[in-house]
């Protein structure tokens, strides 16, 4: 049985520190046309920067930065993913958000692939002039193992990066054994809240219609209880983690239908025409398998 040890990177300024001439090669190593290039190379010519107050001005010669959100917004990291990593390695970028995956058949190993991939990345940075954030960047060592976590040590910019047992990305929670119970529960906690909160708001107005509540139902919180659920789905398996979603709907379902909470969650989504939850979830992540070309679970 294997380790991962999951590095989650913070890139510093992602944004406002896009050295330009590190676009631009970045541009001329991926061959791209070069009429798109040259188009590119013209618009980062000679910009200024002008801010005024009152009656006076000042004027800046600027060489790096876009605007958050930008098409040219990855272009700065896009270089980064064609390091000569290792073939225990996988990088996944995210705008300015960076996972850096090594899979090995011990700790030992997987701290010093780890720390060898590191020492590339914060080469790379200084000669492109990015830097990640190491108060932001996490490291965290996934394993099914029975005994104690052993700690990591891992190195970026010569600073050790914070270990954690739970880690946030792009809004999922993962842990260290992965069976996602912090997410599920993050997520029904969140669902719950938003009910209630959307009950008081109910009383003011003597109760909002069936097809309101169905509206923002399928529109608001079906949404959040569903999100990444491709990749925890077969945490479903285990009643526990079922019951605190499919509580969730039972909520909603109870207000939808103006019934007794006596009543069974499966006969209330009857009575409104409702999916359960949990063939909800199953559906979701199947159909996102089969948009992908895969049919096997673990996928």
């Amino acid at each position: 049985m294997g380790v991962v040890l999951t590095a989650s990177l913070d890139v510093k300024g992602a944004f406002e520190s896009a050295w330009w001439p590190a676009i631009l090669k970045g541009l001329w190593d991926a061959k791209c046309p070069c009429n798109l290039y040259y188009l590119t190379k013209d618009c980062l010519k000679e910009r200024r920067a002008v801010i005024g107050i009152n009656s006076l001005s000042n004027e800046k010669n600027i060489t790096k930065g876009c605007p958050q959100g930008s098409c040219c917004g990855p272009g700065p990291i896009y270089p980064l993913l064609k390091l000569h990593y290792t073939k225990h390695t996988k990088v996944v970028p995210f705008a300015d958000d960076l996972i850096i995956m090594v899979n090995a058949e011990s700790v030992g190993e997987a701290e010093n692939i780890a720390n060898v991939e590191m020492d590339k990345i914060s080469t790379w940075g200084k000669d492109n002039k990015i830097k990640c954030n190491e108060e932001k960047s996490k490291v965290m060592l996934i394993t099914r193992r029975k005994r104690k976590q052993k700690e990591v040590t891992v190195y970026l910019n010569n600073t050790i990066i914070p270990q954690v047992k739970r880690l946030t990305y792009l809004g999922i929670i993962f842990d260290c054994k992965l069976p996602y119970k912090e997410h599920i529960h993050y997520t029904a906690e969140k669902g719950t809240k938003l009910i209630f909160s959307l009950s008081k708001l109910a009383k003011l107005k003597w109760g909002l219609s069936h097809k309101a509540l169905k509206t923002i139902y399928t529109g608001g919180i079906l949404p959040l209880l569903l999100y990444g659920a491709p990749v925890w789905s077969k945490t479903m398996e285990k009643e526990s983690y079922k019951y605190k979603l499919i509580r969730v709907q039972r909520l909603m379902n109870i207000k939808m239908s103006k019934a007794y909470r006596t009543v069974s969650n499966e006969a209330l989504c009857l009575l409104i025409g409702m999916t359960p939850m949990d063939i909800k979830i199953e559906e979701a992540a199947k159909l996102y398998r089969l948009t992908k070309g895969s049919t096997k679970d673990n996928e």
